[in-house]
Order: C-alpha cells, then sequence, then structure tokens
C-alpha cells in the first residue's frame, strides 16, 4: 500500500512541490519515497511506499520499465502477479526480473500487452498512474470496485493527481472553490461520491476505469473522458440474462466456499504480518474462517469493545476467535477515547465525509497497526448478499405502493406531505414522511433514493444546491431487492464504507484488503438467484451456510448492532458544546454555504429530544469541523 503523487505542466520547482506532496501523505507509505521526473515533457511523479511485497530496493517506485520507455507508480496490491509472472514468462515476453514485486510484475504486463489486457488480467485493488516517454501520454487507472482512491484536475495550467486531495491542495494554483453539487450530494448521502470532489475542479476517477492523457489535452486543460474498463453494472446486466443454477443447495455452499476461498487466499499473500478485523459478524467471521481454513499458523484478529452494551460486539467476536483458535486482540474504549478521535477526522479524511462510523474504524485500525501490517476485512457481504435491515424495510414500504392504485398515489402523497393522519390513525411525522416518499416516487431507483438520503431536498438546506444525476436515475430492469443491492454497490460501498476504511487504516500506515470485493465473488453474486441471497426473511442465507461450516450457528445468528457510536446522545451531552459553536446561525449564515433556518431548527428539536437529527446534523458538522481544518493548513507551510 502506499501514495502517488504527480504534476504535469510548466510548474518550476517540481520536485520542491512533489516532495512536499509526498510528506503530506506519509502516513500512506511511511518506508519511503520515491521522485522521478521527465524534465523534457515536464512531468514528475511522487511516491511513498508501505512496503508489502519485496521489502528490497527491487520494489521501489517510481519504476522504469525494464526499456526504459514506462515509469509507474501504483498504489495498491495486484494479488495474482505471479500467475501473470508465469504467463509473462511462458510467452517469452518477461524481462529479465529485478525483484519479486507486483509493481513490476503490472509494469511488464503494460509493457508486453497493453493497459486494456493489463488491467483486465489483474486481480487486485490499485489507483497507477502510467508515463509513456515516447508518446508523452499519461495513463491514470484505478481498481474494479474503487478499492484505492485516486484525484485528479488541474491546479491552474498543471494536470495534477494524488491519492489524497492533502497532497494537491498546497500546489501553486491549487482552487478551492467549494463544488455545490458535491455539497448537495453529501448533504443527502453523507459521504461525495465519484466524480465529484468538494472541491470545484477536481473529480475523482471512478471505479473501473482509465482515462489517457495527451499533450494537446494539457495545453487545452481538459481532461479526456475515461474508458470502462470493467464495470459492476454491466456484470450485473449479464448476470441477468446467465444466472446460476444449482442442482441442489448443497452444491450451491460448495460453490460459494470455493470463490471465497479462493478470493481469500490470494489476499493472504504478504512479505509482512498479517491479521484480520474479526467483529463477530457473518462477513467478518467468514473471512477469518477461511483465513485460518487456509493457514498453519493462528491467524491474528482484532476487535474493540464498548463500554456501553448496546454498542458492544466485542464479546461475540471473542468467542469466534476462540473456536476458530485464532490469536486474538481486543481492545476495549471508553466514550473519552471516542470523542478524542472527533478532532482529527477532517484532517484523516481530507474532504466532508460524515458516516459516524468512521470513529471506531479509526480505533481498531490504529489499534491493529500496533500488531500487524496488513489486515483483511469483511466489507461487502451486505451489498453483494443482501445483508443489510433497510432492504426488508424498503421493500415492505414499496410493496405498500404498488397496493395503491397508480392514479391515487400522488394525492395519496399529498395528504402524507400535509401530515394528515386519516391515512393512518397514529402514524408519526417520520412515518408519513416515508409514505410520501414512496408514494411519490416514480420507479424503484428514485424511491430508494429518497430511503437511503438524510437531507431528502438539499436545496433546503444548501444555498445554491445542484444536484446532477447518479446512478439511482438510471433505468433498470433489476427488481428492487436486487436494484438495492446493485446502488450500494456502486455509490455507498466505494464512496462510503471504501472511503472510510481507506482513510482510517492508512492514517495509521495499515493496509487493508476485502476479499469479498473480489471481482470473482462479485461475478458470482451478481449471477445468484435472489432465493439464494434471502430466504425464510434472512439476508446472507448462502453465505450464513458456508460460515456454519466453520462456525456454529448460534454463534452468528442474533441481532446486528452495526459498527456504530451512540451519536445521537453525545450530540446532546459531551459534544453539545463543540456543535453547537460550529452550528451557530451567525458564523452560518456569514460563510453562506448553508441556510441557517433549517439547521437550528434540527439542532432545536435534536436537543430537546423529540426527533432524532444525529445523522442530518452530522453531515453539516463534519463540514463545518472541515472548513475550521482549511482555514488552518492555508497558514500551515508545505
Amino acid at each position: 500500500m502506499c501514495g502517488i503523487v504527480g504534476v504535469w505542466g510548466g510548474l518550476v520547482d517540481k520536485q520542491v512541490v512533489i516532495e512536499a506532496s509526498c510528506r503530506r501523505i506519509h502516513h500512506r507509505g511511511p518506508d519511503s519515497n520515491g521522485y522521478w521526473a521527465d524534465e523534457p515533457a515536464g512531468l514528475a511523479l511522487g511516491h511513498v511506499r508501505l512496503a508489502i511485497q519485496d521489502l528490497t530496493e527491487a520494489g521501489h517506485q517510481p519504476m522504469t520499465s525494464a526499456c526504459g520507455r514506462y515509469v509507474l507508480v501504483l498504489n495498491g496490491e495486484i494479488y495474482n502477479h505471479l500467475d501473470l509472472r508465469k504467463r509473462l514468462d511462458d510467452q517469452g515476453r518477461a524481462p529479465a526480473w529485478r525483484g519479486h514485486s507486483d509493481t513490476e510484475t503490472v509494469l511488464a504486463g503494460f509493457v508486453a500487452w497493453g493497459v486494456h489486457e493489463t488491467l483486465q488480467a489483474a486481480t487486485g485493488m490499485f489507483a497507477l498512474a502510467l508515463w509513456d516517454r515516447q508518446t508523452r501520454r499519461l495513463v491514470l487507472a484505478r481498481d474494479r470496485m474503487g478499492e484505492k482512491p485516486l484525484y485528479m484536475g488541474y491546479a491552474g495550467s498543471n494536470f495534477v493527481f494524488a491519492s489524497e486531495l492533502k497532497a494537491l491542495v498546497g500546489i501553486p494554483g491549487f482552487n478551492k472553490d467549494i463544488d455545490r453539487r458535491a455539497l448537495s450530494l453529501l448533504m443527502r448521502h453523507n459521504y461525495i461520491p465519484a466524480p465529484f470532489s468538494i472541491y470545484r475542479g477536481i473529480g475523482k476517477l471512478e471505479p473501473g476505469t482509465w482515462l489517457e492523457l495527451s499533450e494537446q489535452d494539457l495545453q487545452r486543460r481538459s481532461v479526456p473522458d475515461a474508458k470502462i474498463w470493467w464495470s459492476a453494472l454491466q456484470v450485473s446486466q449479464y448476470a441477468q440474462e446467465s444466472p446460476l443454477a444449482f442442482e441442489s443447495d448443497l452444491q450451491a455452499v460448495d460453490a460459494l466456499e470455493a470463490v471465497l476461498g479462493q478470493a481469500v487466499r490470494g489476499q493472504m499473500i504478504s512479505d509482512v504480518e498479517l491479521g484480520a478485523f474479526l467483529s463477530g459478524g457473518v462477513d467478518s467471521s467468514m473471512v477469518v474462517a477461511l483465513m485460518q481454513k487456509h493457514n498453519a499458523q493462528a491467524v491474528r484478529t482484532f476487535s474493540i469493545g464498548f463500554d456501553d452494551p448496546a454498542f458492544n460486539e466485542a464479546e461475540y467476536a471473542k468467542a469466534v476467535a476462540a473456536h476458530l483458535g485464532t490469536l486474538h486482540t481486543e481492545l476495549y474504549v471508553s466514550a473519552a477515547d471516542a470523542l478524542d478521535v472527533v478532532p482529527s477526522l477532517p484532517e484523516l479524511y481530507d474532504e466532508p465525509f460524515a458516516d459516524s462510523s468512521q470513529i471506531p474504524t479509526a480505533l481498531v485500525t490504529r489499534m491493529t497497526r500496533q500488531h500487524v501490517t496488513v489486515a483483511l476485512s469483511g466489507d461487502g457481504g451486505d451489498e453483494l448478499f443482501g445483508g443489510y435491515s433497510r432492504y426488508v424495510r424498503a421493500q415492505q414500504w414499496w410493496n405498500r405502493r404498488q397496493a395503491v392504485p397508480a392514479g391515487l398515489r400522488g394525492p395519496l402523497a399529498a395528504v402524507a406531505r400535509a401530515g394528515v393522519g386519516i391515512l393512518a390513525p397514529g402514524h408519526r411525522r417520520d412515518q408519513l414522511d416515508k409514505l410520501s416518499e414512496v408514494l411519490g416516487a416514480a420507479h424503484e431507483g428514485e424511491f430508494y433514493r429518497q430511503f437511503v438520503s438524510y437531507w431528502k431536498d438539499p436545496a433546503q438546506v444548501v444555498i445554491g444546491a445542484e444536484l446532477p444525476s447518479t446512478p439511482f436515475d438510471a433505468p433498470s430492469r433489476l427488481g428492487l431487492f436486487e436494484r438495492m443491492m446493485l446502488l450500494d454497490a456502486l455509490t455507498y460501498l466505494p464512496d462510503d464504507i471504501l472511503v472510510k476504511v481507506d482513510r482510517a487504516a492508512m492514517a495509521a500506515s495499515l493496509e487493508t484488503r476485502v476479499p469479498m470485493l473480489d471481482h470473482h465473488v462479485f461475478e458470482f453474486a451478481q449471477r445468484l438467484p435472489s432465493s439464494y441471497k434471502r430466504r425464510g426473511g434472512q439476508g446472507k442465507w448462502l453465505l450464513r451456510q458456508v460460515l456454519y461450516r466453520h462456525v456454529p450457528a448460534h454463534m452468528i445468528d442474533r441481532p446486528k448492532k452495526g459498527f456504530s457510536v451512540p451519536m445521537a446522545a453525545w450530540l446532546r451531552g459531551p459534544l453539545k458544546d463543540w456543535g453547537a459553536a460550529l452550528l451557530d446561525p451567525v458564523r452560518l449564515k456569514r460563510e453562506g454555504l448553508f441556510h441557517a433556518e433549517p439547521i437550528v431548527q434540527k439542532w432545536s428539536e435534536h436537543q430537546s429530544g423529540k426527533r432524532n437529527w444525529s445523522t442530518h446534523l452530522w453531515g453539516v458538522l463534519m463540514t463545518q469541523a472541515w472548513l475550521d481544518g482549511t482555514a488552518e493548513s492555508d497558514t500551515r507551510p508545505l
């Protein structure tokens, strides 16, 4: 795992700038830094390295190909790189290998096979930049599911890119104007989805895409359209035409265990010590069980516990660890420990990010890094195999909507918005709001967007709000259940879950890996009939059957608490003064980003205990705290 940064253009003192940018992301690669420049072309590359495979100088980046034509910086891991090496050797197209790093392998692949074929052949997580010295073309590419980040855009007349925004903001010419589209999407989802970033003119390369920038593009200050080399949406469309068929449930269980086992084994490749997060839930327990199955020694596992039993799952993780025979480490933290993380969040996440489980994620990654350099995670199981409880709730609401004649949906939605209780005596205000949303939705995608939104209409809170189209607006032939999972895989997973884990882990110089997001597992899950995902009212049915082979059902089958914190109570207690200062209406009006009235109203209602607006308020609070952090960084030298 590493961090990358690059500048292409007429900027003077590029080495000074690149080295300063690398210092800003030193946490992503504390083992070494590298710099390389093509002076005649005006391009410079920087790299900070967390050494995982080939700890010698042979793995140092930026790395030049054996033929001297290409230079590569890569952040991530290519799990099947030894297979790619063998393929190159068998074809007689391999260079004289200098070491055994995956970077050297994929660079040789680019030389032999070109960009598109090499990306298709690679199994892994990555964001990379490849410079062609001969044609003076720059290629940027990102992995299939979006595990590794890549920001890009222009700072003045220079094209710039990096693993994190903090590497770019100090580059001369960088424009810090806030993108109202990104801010509007943040208020809706509590994260900023690709291709947007909080800064106007800086975007994120989307998962499964690559782009090629020429000198003509640079002169015009344009960014060419990205090319799709792998698409979760296209995989889903193909899966509709070729669903998996099994002769028995046993055959289906065997098939899933095989594809998961292969993914887990592949992601255990490492020249440094490796472990896994373990919450005691289905997904993390599944990953750890398969790691232990394929490992001769006890796997190292890590979990954190909370003093508040309503949020504590450490006891379940401990029981699973004891059953599997792992070497388990747990850390119990107090509310004070968790609250101590809050001031560091704006710096850690670079742009406003408001999934409050970022707090325990930061704590568990810090603790894990004290023992290992790489940790496997169970993320992705809910999106692939239908595990979220919201899927059940949303389906119930949608079924109610479908039972209402089409001609009555609009009028009834208007009545619900007005809060008239004749629809169903005893309905709460939030229930009437939900009923209005589902009745007024034009299609399943629009309904689900509203269902998972916080500020339903961002224009009510963001001054000058703009709402671009997102995958929620695209037509689909999928039913609601499958569509919800796909939408989460396209949006919530890469832009919330994976961002949360990557930034928290890399801040601690810890590499995280996500076996559930191996593309073979994703493609299997997409082709899996819904009856194997949800059965008898239980989500992740088939995944559970695999897990039951390794862990007794009674250790797993319990209500899910989630990786969360008591944010509602904290905003009424220890975070009350902090929040009140950030949401001061005079300040909000002076800054000109937010309409103060609805925010102040929700803060007042939350403090009174009438409503729980913690998720809505957390998005605004993280924005305000981030603004304070950027103001401080403006005065801090590179």
